[in-house]
Order: structure tokens, then sequence, then C-alpha cells
């Protein structure tokens, strides 16, 4: 890991002087702060900056306990989509973790920059959403983080007072003029923003940038002035913007924010990140069985990281078995988000499913034949209940012997099922993971 220090504006943002190691950065943390933390700076090793609040974490920490003083803790969201994954929710627990020390999370909704497009991880300029697209996406974001749950059940705290500011950022940033624009950008440098890797490859490869694109890093740090965060969260691919922020505060009179960078997520085919468009994630809207059937089928090698990462459970107290590890993580995630009670018998049914108990399993998720046009051939079918996005992808699965109904594998694609009640109450199975019984209503 790379500690930062700041040097100014004009010399780049932050400067990557020292090499120190995340145990060394995180040893003076409380334990529900440094766990799984990736990055964080700065993060002054030196005896004689250890109690500098504005060098040291833990500094900051107790210099706001004794003032009495809640830290202000930022985590900004762009809504581009209406799902929320588990890679997501790392972000999303942490920030939790601070709210119950008692600090205040301020979840900025990026209602503004949505529109732009952060240009992190991109090979092209994004498309532009709209306004009603951000906004209605946005509050199906705010129902899955929790609103209207109670907070034993609600990934952030939405009802303790104190604990929770949502700002969308269009309150600041909507009202700009073009002076402000100007003065906006002369914070930054053509250099600077092509030091950001990602711009960089972009440039190198001859691939157009636009210039509204070079806004976004700047936009997403005037947030950080706008609320006057003590700390921003962000995944460790958000380094350039977090630092962004904490050059524009310094610029802006106020003590620069802490970047706390977490790791990324590898999705369950436990090569990429976990995405939506790759097909490899778990959904927060995930039913319990669905949850724990794909979570029981995660790579050995990331269980421990799905462990550290989604859950509070220590490591060190957990069966050293790697498939006992594999369905302790499964269930607590599981139940974390739908209860125990509920995570158990999904538990019972994946078992029961497997080996091909489909009457019995109680909480299969149920998926209505109203829209199937019977005659159904089989490829049809699970094309029209969801289950695959279109027919071919339907066929292929199906001649793949990846189709199963009631435990039995289905081979033919144009198998032939007259009406619905002869699938009535019968479990449709794809894969190892996803399971759904069909009723006729």
């Amino acid at each position: 890991m790379r500690t930062i220090r700041p040097v100014g504006i004009s010399g780049f943002l932050e400067s990557m002087v020292e090499q120190s190691s995340p145990l060394a950065m995180s040893a003076a943390l409380p334990a529900w702060l440094s766990r799984g933390l990736a990055d964080l700076f700065p993060a002054a090793l030196a005896l004689e900056a250890a109690a500098d609040p504005d060098q040291t974490l833990a500094a900051r920490l107790a210099e706001a306990a004794v003032a009495g003083r809640p830290m202000r803790i930022k985590l900004g969201i762009d809504p581009t989509g209406t799902d929320i994954h588990l890679g997501h929710s790392l972000l999303f627990r942490k920030l939790r973790a601070f709210q119950d020390a008692g600090h205040t999370a301020v979840l900025i909704i990026g209602d503004f920059t949505a529109r732009i497009g952060d240009p992190t991880g991109k090979s092209a300029t994004r498309v532009q959403l709209s306004a009603a697209d951000v906004e209605a996406n946005a509050e199906t974001y705010l129902v899955q983080l929790g609103l209207g749950q109670p907070p034993e059940r609600a990934l952030l705290d939405f009802t303790t007072p104190g604990r929770l500011e949502v700002r969308r950022n269009s309150e600041w940033l909507a009202g700009m003029d073009l002076p402000a624009v100007i003065d906006l950008l002369g914070l930054s440098t053509v250099g600077q923003m092509l030091a950001k890797e990602d711009f960089a490859r972009r440039y190198g490869a001859g691939t157009p940038i636009s210039l509204h694109e070079f806004l976004y890093p700047l936009l997403q740090g005037y947030d950080s002035v706008a609320v006057r965060s003590d700390v921003e969260l962000g995944g460790t691919d958000q380094k350039f913007n977090v630092a962004m922020g904490r050059d524009l505060q310094r610029q802006h009179g106020q003590r620069p924010q802490f970047g706390l960078l977490l790791p990324i997520l590898p999705g369950l085919d436990g090569v990429q990140k976990m995405s939506k468009s790759l097909g490899n994630t778990v959904g927060l809207r995930e039913d319990p069985l669905s949850m724990y059937s794909k979570l029981e089928k995660v790579p050995d090698a990331l269980v421990d990281d799905y462990l550290t990462l989604l859950t509070d459970l220590e490591l060190a107290a957990l069966p050293a078995n790697p498939r006992e590890r594999q369905k302790a993580m499964a269930l607590q995630v599981t139940a974390d988000r739908h209860g125990l009670e509920a995570a158990r018998r999904a538990q019972r049914d994946a078992a029961m499913l497997v080996g091909g108990a489909t009457a019995i399993a109680e909480d299969v998720p149920e998926v209505s034949l109203a829209a199937v046009n019977f005659p159904a051939k089989a490829f049809y079918l699970l094309a029209a209940v969801g289950l695959c996005a279109s027919s071919s992808e339907a066929r292929r699965a199906i001649k793949g012997g990846g189709v199963k109904l009631d435990g039995a594998k289905l081979s033919d694609p144009n198998q032939e099922f007259a009406q619905a009640a002869a699938l009535e109450g019968r479990v449709l199975q794809l894969g190892k993971k996803t399971f759904r019984r069909l009723v006729a209503g």
C-alpha cells in the first residue's frame, strides 16, 4: 500500500512517497474500522506524526471523541442502475459501522454526476442518463439500503437521529454558473487528469475522451467540500477521485478528508469483479434460497475474503474444513439480509433441492405461468418465466445439461408441455444456483 502525502494542487494530486502495509496502517484503529481495509491515506507512521489528526485517522477519531463531535463520513453513489449487489455492499457495511460507532454517515446521491458518468474503469465515454432515470434509480437504491426498515434489518440506519444525511449533489452542482465552473477547472490541469489510469490508457490508445469527463473527478471532489467530510469511503478504483476531494478541501480552507478504500469484491466466478453485466453477482433483493445457493458455490479461494468483507464472523473461530466455512459464510450473509430463520430454511431447502427432493423444499421462490402460451416447448418456457434472457440462451442451457425439472435433467429443448396443470407445483432448476417453483396463477 502507498501512503499519500499532500503536496498541493500544483504538483499532481498526491505523491506516492512511502510504502506501508495494511497492518501498519490499521494498527492503531479499532477492529470494526480496520477490518477489510485495503488502503488509507494519509497514514503517517512516524512517531512524531502519530498524534496529528490531519495525518492519522486514529488521532482524528480521538480528537472527535474528546470534542464530543461525530465525524462526517462521506460515501457517494451514482444511481446508474436499479440493483445493488453484494460487491456494492462492502462500502455500505463500512458506512454502517461508522454509524454504529456514533458518527454521521453522509450518503450522497450523485443525481448530477450520474448524468456525466464516472469514467473509472471505462474504455469509452458513458451514455448520459436523464434526470428522471437517475431519480427513479435513486429511489430503488434507498429502499434496498433500508429506507422504511428497522435498523436491525437494514444495511444503513435510517432511523436513529443524527446518524444519516441523504444529500443529492444537484443541491450544490446544478446551480453552478459558468464563472464557478471555470474557477473549479482552474484548480486542476490536463496533466493531472491524464495521470488518472483510465484516462491515460484511453489517451494512449487514441480513444476519444470528452471534455465533460474531466469534470467528473472535480465535481465528485467538490462534493467533499460541500458536505465538509472528514472521511470518504471508496473502492480502490476511486483513489484518484478521493484524493481530488482532499485537494479541493485544502483549496477551500477546509481540513482535508481521509481516504479509506476497500477492495473490489470478486464475483461468483472468482475471476472478475462482481458485476451485473458479467452475470456473477448476488443482488440484495434476491430471495433467501437464491442468495444462499449462489454463495455456497463460491470458489474455496474466495471464501475467507467473503467472510472478512461481508460478515463480522471471526475467521479463527470457524471450522477449518473449506466446505463448512463456505456454508457458514453463505448462511451468515443470507441471514444478514433476510434473518436467521429464513437463512436456515434456505440452507435446508438448498440441500434438498440439490438432492432432488423438490417436493418438500419449503421456500423455493414461485414464478407464475400466466404469461406462458401453451402448449409450450421447454426452451420457450425458460425464457417466458424469466430464467433465461432469450430463447437461444435457453436452448444452450438445456443442450448443455444445465436445466432440471423436479431434479430430472431436461435434455430436449423442444420437449413440449401441453398445459399449465402439467407443471403446477414443479421446480425448474437452472444450473446449481437458481430454482423456481412453477404456479399456474
